[in-house]
């Protein structure tokens, strides 16, 4: 019985070590993906913009629920079967994500220089939506979609750290990083979008003490009128302000996009044998940082973005025109099919 326990005891140790392990290789992960997840929460916002205030945190609901799938039921086993059997696959899928990145966020900047002619390209590709809620599907779908290209690289990223670890250590870590920076990113995101709301509510708010006890009858308290002129202050500039963070944060968001797609298609290049790129723009990253010593890394990773969105605002800008060429009139080409056999069927 005393044996029996020693080895219950030592199985005890190896298995507390072990969950020692896979949290500091989760922290460890999702540190490593910070810049992805960053790009994430950057370009979420946007899908919501233009949208009744009662309809925002519904629509992040749903496209955080889309993001958990994304990983939990789609990436984290395909993560786990590409490194198993086709280890080969995995750059490729992901120089085909960054593609994909790279023709949103193109098009998107196209929009803003010719806006007429984006505009037709987008009728050719999307069909108009009949009502509100079809709207607010095709965003929806639209942001999970986008998402699910920046998860795949977020858990790319983290199956790259795992290096040498068994199996399931390798699943618990990219679960609990899935989850980690799903409820993250969406979190701050909810909170982002409600904040002009949280603004005027503090604005026009007589007693701001007293309402967080609850106590919203009455005189004000001398608390209340010591601290409702901040209060007040401070919600005013949130009604002011949101509106033109919510335009930077679409801005931050298609310029995520092209920057990651860039970063996505060089590091790629490289893993083929094609270093030039990456050397060119890990050159000039250093040599701006030299130049300014005292911010060196923050301006070195700032040279190295610019560089992997120049890349993915040319790659995005030649994919425009094989988009509208060939997938948009191969689209129609279903659409109609689609629509044929249904009149047939009815």
């Amino acid at each position: 019985m005393i044996a029996l326990l020693d080895d219950i005891a030592g199985l005890a140790k190896v298995a507390a070590a072990s969950l020692d392990d896979v949290a500091a290789q989760s922290a460890k992960a999702g540190a490593k993906a910070a810049g992805v997840v960053i790009d994430d929460a950057a370009v979420t916002p946007r899908y919501v913009v233009g949208f009744a205030a009662a309809r925002e945190v519904p629509i992040v609901a749903k496209i955080a629920w889309g993001s958990l799938k994304n990983k939990l039921l789609f990436l984290l086993p395909g993560a786990l079967l590409l490194s198993l059997f086709a280890p080969w696959a995995i750059t490729p899928l992901l120089m085909l994500g960054g593609a994909y990145l790279c023709y949103e966020g193109a098009e998107k900047v196209w929009h803003v220089v010719a806006p007429h002619g984006a505009g037709q390209h987008e009728a050719k590709l999307l069909a108009p939506p009949e009502n509100p809620q079809a709207l607010e599907d095709a965003k929806v779908r639209g942001a999970i979609g986008t998402d699910f290209i920046l998860s795949a690289e977020i858990m790319a990223i983290t199956l790259g750290t795992l290096p040498g670890l068994p199996l399931w250590e390798q699943a618990v870590v990219l679960a609990i990083v899935g989850i980690g920076i799903t409820v993250g990113v969406y979190g701050v995101v909810a909170l982002i979008v409600k904040a002009d709301d949280a603004g005027l509510a503090m604005a026009a708010g007589e007693r701001p003490i007293s309402a967080v006890f609850r106590r919203r009858i009455g005189q004000p308290s001398g608390a209340d009128l010591a601290v409702r002129p901040v209060t007040q202050a401070i919600g005013r500039g949130l009604v002011v302000g949101m509106p033109w963070f919510l335009k930077l944060l679409a801005v931050v968001g298609t310029a995520a996009m092209v920057w990651v797609g860039g970063g996505i298609i060089v590091h790629g290049l490289a893993s083929y044998g094609l270093p030039e790129v990456e050397h060119a723009i890990h050159g000039a990253a250093i040599a701006v940082a030299d130049a300014v010593p005292a911010m060196a890394g923050a301006v070195e990773w700032l040279a190295t973005a610019a560089g992997s969105g120049v890349v993915g605002l040319a790659v995005g800008a030649l994919l425009i025109p094989v988009v509208q060429l060939m997938v948009s009139p191969l689209i129609g080409l279903l659409r109609r099919e689609s629509k044929g056999h249904g009149g047939a069927g009815t």
